[in-house]
């Protein structure tokens, strides 16, 4: 009899790319980057792996009051990018987590080669099981990381564990919309069997039940849409170009952009920015 494979081993595979840094750094150099002298501007087409890129992730760490005093969790951080930006633009110390350890790996060299190691550090781990004492961090963040996850009362509830009374929890993420099922693939999975998406209304119940407050909601779908549609159309119009989110997610990106445009257009998807509060 097989063994099921767990949902955690299918979304690390949908993620995990061999020598993916020796790849971004490949892409950066075809791309004219150069490889001693990076910025993260230079990283911004590829490290910003979530809908309106460094536009939404500069909204929500305002939207959170981040400040050089706050000592921020990065729950799903990727390839480093939002931690970067957070750490150069606001001067406060972020710690990343990610299931995927090759995305882990990469964050790390990049922020090396960026300037930023002494701010930034990344551990692999389970979000639902977060690795760190009660109470450690000022503000836990996460952006386009609980679709990827079925338990989602643990997965909050580990947030408000590790959060320091009175922190703040910053979420910028993907919900299902009213109008049917999404369209696959898509750039969080290639099929619904690691896909969880809650509802706006399922979302704020989690949070309450957690133990947070709702302190602002924000739904930016409207200008979601709006930017991916020109995303997907210049993919459409010009291809892939040498730096982009292709380099993590492989060739089928483009029609992943062209699904995820239309599942914007048809409401099968929602975005929203969350502020709540320990």
């Amino acid at each position: 009899m097989s063994t099921p494979i767990r949902v955690s081993e299918t979304v690390e595979a949908h993620y995990t790319r061999p020598d993916l840094g020796g790849a971004i750094l490949a892409a950066l150099e075809q791309a004219g980057k150069d490889l001693d002298r990076l910025t993260p501007e230079d990283l911004a087409p590829i490290d910003e792996f979530h809908i309106r890129g460094r536009v939404a992730t500069l909204e929500l760490a305002r939207a959170a009051n981040l400040d050089a005093t706050k000592h921020v969790l990065d729950v799903g951080s990727g390839i480093g990018g939002t931690s970067r930006c957070l750490a150069r633009e606001f001067g406060c110390r972020v710690t990343g987590i990610d299931l995927t350890e090759e995305y882990c790996r990469a964050a790390a060299m990049l922020s090396d080669r960026t300037g930023l190691a002494a701010l930034v550090e990344y551990r692999q781990g389970d979000a639902t099981n977060l690795p760190f004492p009660d109470a450690s961090f000022d503000v836990v963040w996460t952006e386009h990381v609980a679709m990827n996850i079925p338990d989602k009362a643990r997965l909050y509830g580990e947030m408000h564990r590790v959060l320091k009374p009175g922190g703040t929890l910053a979420i910028h993420d993907i919900l299902a919309g009213p109008s049917g099922p999404v369209v696959f693939p898509v750039p969080w999975a290639r099929t619904a069997e690691s896909s969880f998406l809650a509802t706006p209304e399922q979302l704020r119940e989690l949070l309450e039940s957690a133990g947070f407050t709702v302190a602002t909601w924000s739904d930016t779908t409207d200008v979601a849409r709006a930017w991916f549609v020109r995303l997907a159309e210049k993919i459409r119009k010009d291809g892939l170009s040498p730096l982009g989110f292709h380099v993590l997610l492989g060739s089928d990106f483009s029609a992943m952009a062209q699904n995820q445009r239309r599942n914007l257009e048809e409401g099968r998807i929602a975005l929203a920015q969350v502020i709540a509060t320990k």
